[in-house]
């Protein structure tokens, strides 16, 4: 209860001060000022006022407020460029902040709302770092993927030395490996290797990582930017494992991930599962069926990604190198991947490798002969074949694919003998 109120409900000075506990003069001071109308000296108008903007702010503001849905409040770093552009405002975003906070009331809060996703049907995904001793010369900053199952909140994490590309694939191939299984949707943050601009739903996914879940058959769900509690159960699991003894010192980088295995495997079979009242570990038992199986073979990590033409001499460009690739997908389009040893051909409808080469090789031509080799299909012929004298020339190279490159290596009359070979 404010002095005020206590003045006007008839108590004397001396009952005021007992009550809040402050001298008389005290309350005789502020009773004076009331009476005057003084205000505080120690605050200083805003720059909006000195400037006499604020029927400007205000009939900004109503505008705004009636044209946004459900009640949301303006954007202030709207409000704040309207000021500096129409009128030639001089002060911060900040000063506009606090004079909205001022002036206008308070937007109202929204709930959020809880989800319980049925089995098999999400994963979250994030990162943690530390830094730990693995037996090196100094302490490694280390980075930890950390993958959850949201129905059974079983969780795997994996270490890393890099948050790259090629580690961004890596880790969900071992994470998936630990959980058994692949889930319809993987809920991720908005990190490059993930999304490449925006966030949630209208984040644009990154090309590399979209080819990767499209191979393994997920979704890929990122959440909207600053709202961690879209992915609240992998939010709380990256502050479990940091709770770990990551103190001690690790033989190494696999020492590590066997006692975090070992300890997340341990608390698993503890921890209840707060959706089915069973264990974590018998909830994740249950759960495993319904899971996308992993396929025989995970897909290699890649950090490059590119859609192809095949070229009517069943080749392709990438990296600056020419590659062939099967006479089937002439004239057609395929995805190559640079992993971090090979260039992998694959078929973009089946996600099917076709055909695999070694990369960043000197030589920038390699050239298969068994891709013009095989059955023709219904839309491509195959290739027209070596005479019989030169298929079997240990010195023929190429593919023949002209009428004019026939007579040049074998003559007008036909096939010519190996001797009369030309090595191109």
């Amino acid at each position: 209860m404010t002095l005020q109120v206590l003045r006007e409900k008839g108590e004397s000075n001396t009952a005021i001060a007992k009550r809040l506990g402050i001298t008389e003069g005290a309350v005789r001071y502020h009773v004076r000022r009331a009476k005057v109308q003084a205000t505080d000296g120690r605050q200083k108008d805003f720059l909006i006022e000195r400037l006499g903007l604020q029927e400007v702010v205000k009939r900004w503001w109503e505008t705004t407020t009636g044209s946004l849905p459900d009640g949301r409040p303006p954007n202030v770093q709207a409000l704040w460029a309207y000021l500096v552009d129409e009128h030639q405002y001089s002060g911060s975003y900040k000063s506009v902040r606090r004079y909205v906070r001022e002036k206008f009331p308070a937007p109202k809060k929204r709930p959020f709302r809880r989800i319980e996703t049925p089995p098999g049907a999400q994963t979250q995904s994030d990162w943690l770092e530390a830094t730990i001793d693995i037996h090196e010369e100094e302490p490694q900053r280390l980075y930890g993927f950390v993958m959850t199952l949201s129905h059974s909140r079983m969780t795997a994490v994996v270490w890393s030395r890099s948050m790259n590309q090629l580690a961004w694939h890596h880790v969900h191939n071992e994470a998936f490996r630990r959980l058994g299984g692949v889930a319809a949707v993987n809920r991720i943050d908005n990190l490059k290797t993930g999304v490449v601009r925006g966030s949630g739903p209208w984040g644009e996914i990154n090309s590399s990582y979209q080819s990767y879940a499209r191979t393994l058959g997920f979704h890929v769900d990122p959440h909207e930017v600053r709202q961690p509690q879209q992915k609240g159960k992998a939010e709380r699991r990256v502050g479990v494992v940091k709770q770990l003894n990551l103190r001690q010192r690790f033989d190494s980088l696999d020492h590590l991930q066997r006692y975090t295995d070992e300890r997340l495997r341990h608390e698993a079979t503890h921890r209840r599962c707060p959706a089915t009242g069973k264990t974590v570990l018998a909830t994740w038992q249950d759960e495993q069926p319904l899971l996308r199986p992993l396929p025989a073979t995970l897909p290699e990590p890649f950090d490059l990604i590119k859609d192809c033409a095949v070229h009517k001499d069943c080749t392709i460009r990438f990296e600056g190198r020419t590659y062939s690739v099967p006479f089937a997908y002439a004239y057609q389009t395929v995805e190559v991947r640079g992993c971090s040893g090979t260039v992998q051909i694959v078929d973009r409808r089946t996600g099917k490798i076709v055909k695999q080469y070694p990369r960043g090789t000197r030589e920038i031509l390699l050239v298969d002969q068994a891709c013009y080799e095989g059955e023709a299909t219904d839309f491509v012929e195959r290739p027209r074949p070596f005479g019989k004298s030169l298929a079997t020339s240990p010195r023929a190279v190429g593919g023949v694919g002209s009428t004019s490159f026939d007579r040049l290596l074998c003559g007008a009359g036909g096939p010519v003998s190996a001797s009369n070979v030309i090595s191109l």
